[in-house]
């Protein structure tokens, strides 16, 4: 069976892994025939979101890195992706679809439909996440 796309693209945290993430690099890697993960380095993590990844970039990027689904795993330092196209040369980005229709995934969209870059996203996976699973743990550590 032939891969729709040969590069394809996909950042996140990637804290606290959980079965959300696998869907998507599984959904993303059906595909391609190369998919390249950006894992989110802990000062880009503070930076947008104001807080620390509860596991630190170096093991987190080595989980993503060991998985079936991904060809190669990539720090993500910032959150250009049009600097991250130019280096990795990938025709299709994956992003979840909380983000569709926000004015930066608006623009992202023309910029990358210039460069003959399709976006697509994926639905949001209801259940776990792992904004939840860190204010579960916050909580046990602060009645211990």
């Amino acid at each position: 069976m032939s891969k729709s796309f040969k590069v394809g693209y996909t950042t996140g945290v990637f804290d606290l892994f959980h079965i959300g993430h696998l869907n998507i690099l599984k959904k993303a890697k059906e595909m391609c025939d190369h998919l390249i993960v950006g894992v989110t380095t802990d000062d880009q993590v503070f930076q947008v979101k104001n807080k620390h990844a509860v596991i630190p970039f170096e093991e987190r990027i080595e989980i993503v890195r060991h998985l079936k689904y991904v060809d190669l795993a990539v720090p993500e330092a910032n959150t250009d992706k049009i600097e991250a196209w130019r280096k990795l040369q990938f025709d299709v980005i994956f992003k979840g679809d909380d983000w569709k229709g926000s004015p930066t995934w608006k623009r992202y969209e023309r910029e990358f439909s210039a460069l003959g870059v399709e976006v697509i996203y994926f639905p949001y996976t209801a259940g776990t996440s792992s904004t939840i699973l860190t204010e579960v743990l916050n909580k046990i550590r602060l009645n211990a």
